[in-house]
């Protein structure tokens, strides 16, 4: 069994991709938890209709060393294979990354290493770009600047703003994340020395 801590802070859609795609299904991979730093994130509610368990951490209650510190620990208690962000609005620290090294991936609503960090989508509209998209990619210590594991491109409209090009781009991200969580547990990944990423056929 291969097993997913999945953190998410908000309506959870990418949650429910994962848990439609892989969770629900007989490849052996299932969500063993999910964890919100939130909590009115919707993700949660979403984990307890399936019954997986799931846990609020809330980033108001504690300085981030004890916050990381009770995160570290809930993971490290359902034996986990891969930690997946899908959503996370919050910084980890190179502690976190450090402890669970090349076992946390993103996705992100832009072609990184284009428009890193928060409002992606407004950043794509201010700039004018004809392409924009999302992007998997694995953890590092700074912020979406990991290897790349898999992109999809979208292209950007005259007529689009922040909110339609959102839409776009999250109907992919629904794709692109199930398939990168599979590629990884069927050990078709490759993390090359270099910061690349090879994909085994």
């Amino acid at each position: 069994m291969f097993r997913l801590a999945v953190l998410a802070s908000g309506r959870g859609s990418n949650l429910q991709a994962i848990i439609n795609k892989l969770h629900l299904s007989k490849n052996n991979i299932k969500i063993s938890c999910v964890i919100s730093n939130k909590k009115m994130a919707i993700a949660l509610e979403i984990a307890k209709n399936y019954e997986i368990p799931f846990y609020l951490i809330d980033e108001n209650r504690y300085n981030n060393d004890e916050y990381e510190e009770m995160l570290i620990k809930t993971i490290n208690s359902h034996d986990i294979d891969l930690i997946v962000l899908a959503g996370y609005l919050k910084i980890l620290s190179a502690k976190f990354v450090n402890t669970f090294k090349d076992s946390i991936i993103n996705i992100h609503p832009s072609l990184l290493p284009a428009f890193p960090g928060l409002d992606a989508q407004k950043q794509a509209i201010n700039y004018g770009v004809k392409i924009s998209g999302c992007t998997v990619h694995y953890v590092n210590k700074k912020v979406d600047t990991g290897p790349i594991i898999k992109q999809k491109a979208v292209k950007v409209e005259d007529k689009d703003d922040e909110a339609s090009l959102s839409k776009k781009i999250l109907k992919y991200e629904h794709q692109l994340l199930p398939e990168a969580i599979e590629l990884i547990a069927q050990g078709k990944i490759k993390l090359n020395k270099d910061r690349t990423v090879t994909i085994k056929e």
